[in-house]
């Protein structure tokens, strides 16, 4: 059948064309053939362009079916880098396609597609690193070549040398983002998408077996280039306070009972859509581009794990809350919990439209915050009648300096080490809300004033001392 949105006659969809084995055992010509070379269906290729063309379940065909020559000039073509990363096939038509790759097959794709593989959600976790860790380390040592270039060309200069440059930094941020101290728990690199703004991901802990994921959601003004290293950072103390109060879960998750191999803890900091600047804060175009990226993160998690689910919880910010409030009532994703802190609102106007766990919509607003309660973008979700939990997290009820953690103050100190709203935040994301210290039902029967439950927290030696 025609390609969709191919002109001409007699065109087939590269899914018709044999896929060669290209293990290294089966189909030599397949593994020796010259750059370039673009093979009938007889040989078992297909060209670049082709692959360019392709959609679907065929667009994954293609990757196997080019010529090798093909296939490491495709990691660089804007085309395929498109599909694979902005429309890419279902997470779990990739997870079935890669499970049924040989081993050969899968290492070829990794070694000379990098790009590719390492953002296709339902790849397994290990491999997208390993792959985005080498288009990173391809990345910095040619940028470093091109500037050594530059330097001795004095004509090189322009729109190329700008976009060269921002690519270098950039890169250089990723990678100061995957660094950890010894002791820290892992980090992988989930995405990594260097074209325009950039975008990326790094999960501390392992996604593949963690028992509770939490993949945390930026706000306005969030750039690859500009705040991965500290987003990154912030996503390991939040694993940290899940860590130390993961014990308390012991519930079963909405989305299925995990299985026992299942343990511990990851958190992803997802910069994964492009967040507004002064240019565009007005619109929601990029909440709904945000949105959709998000719901295919959530595929590939569920891809990738199968029946073994972890409970999932999201905590987005700011601008990133409207963005996951838009994703979890578009009825192609679902959470165990959602925490919003900052939130300018949303379209959503109960948690009754959102695909969460019952009584597990929580929204923090911090004292002196202007942007919480807003409801710039439309209802507030802590306003009476939403149906969320409110955590307490205001001067206006509590002394800042009351008990062993502080209240965070402003719109960036939520998940800042040593605030009540870090630890309310981890123990939302083990299944155990409910020792949050302050909260109020809202919508259910509350009348919005923070009540106290028993005090339950737990304590560390480390928590008694002046935290910043």
């Amino acid at each position: 059948m025609p390609v969709p949105g191919v002109s001409g006659v007699g065109v087939l969809a590269v899914a018709e064309a044999p896929v060669a084995e290209v293990s290294g055992v089966r189909d030599p010509v397949a593994r020796d053939a010259p750059p370039g070379a673009s093979t009938t269906a007889a040989g078992g290729h297909v060209g670049l362009e082709r692959l360019a063309r392709a959609r679907g379940t065929a667009f994954l065909d293609a990757l196997v079916a080019v010529g090798p020559g093909d296939l490491a000039r495709a990691d660089e073509d804007d085309r395929v880098l498109a599909t694979a990363q902005d429309r890419p096939p279902t997470a779990a038509a990739v997870a079935r396609w890669w499970d049924a790759l040989g081993t050969g097959a899968q290492e070829r794709l990794v070694a000379l597609a990098p790009a590719v593989v390492g953002n296709l959600d339902g790849v397994p976790y290990d491999v997208r690193d390993r792959a985005n860790r080498t288009t990173l380390a391809d990345g910095v040592g040619t940028d470093d070549q091109d500037s050594d270039d530059q330097d001795s060309d004095a004509q090189d200069s322009g729109a190329g040398s700008d976009r060269a440059a921002a690519r270098t930094a950039l890169l250089a941020q990723v990678r100061d983002s995957l660094h950890r101290e010894s002791g820290q728990a892992p980090r992988r690199l989930i995405v990594l998408d260097t074209r325009g703004s950039g975008r990326a991901a790094i999960a501390v802990g392992d996604l593949a077996t963690a028992r509770d994921v939490t993949v945390v959601v930026p706000g306005m003004f969030f750039t690859v280039t500009g705040q991965m290293h500290d987003f990154t950072d912030t996503a390991s103390d939040l694993y940290d306070e899940q860590t130390t109060v993961s014990a308390l879960a012991t519930t079963q998750t909405a989305r299925g009972v995990a299985d026992h191999a299942s343990s511990g803890t990851a958190v992803l900091a997802w910069m994964g859509y492009r967040t507004p600047d002064m240019s565009n804060i007005l619109s929601l175009g990029l909440a709904r581009t945000g949105a959709e990226r998000l719901e295919r993160v959530v595929d590939g998690l569920d891809a990738v794990r199968g029946d073994d689910r972890p409970r999932l919880n999201v905590v987005a910010h700011s601008y990133g809350s409207t963005t996951a409030l838009m994703a979890l009532s578009s009825g192609r994703m679902q959470a165990d919990s959602l925490t919003v802190l900052g939130s300018p609102g949303s379209a959503v106007q109960t948690a009754s439209e959102l695909a969460v766990g019952p009584g597990q919509v929580y929204v923090g607003d911090a004292h002196s915050d202007p942007i919480a309660g807003s409801g710039y973008f439309g209802t507030d979700p802590g306003s009476a009648g939403f149906g969320s939990t409110l955590l307490d997290l205001s001067t206006d009820t509590v002394e800042p300096d009351a008990g062993v953690f502080r209240r965070p103050v402003g719109h960036n100190d939520y998940l800042k080490p040593g605030t009540a709203s870090l630890h309310d935040v981890a123990l939302i994301g083990v299944g155990r809300g409910d020792l949050v210290r302050h909260q109020a039902r809202r919508g259910q029967g509350g009348g919005g004033t923070a009540q106290p439950v028993p005090d339950m927290y737990l304590l560390r030696p480390q928590d008694l001392q002046p935290r910043d």
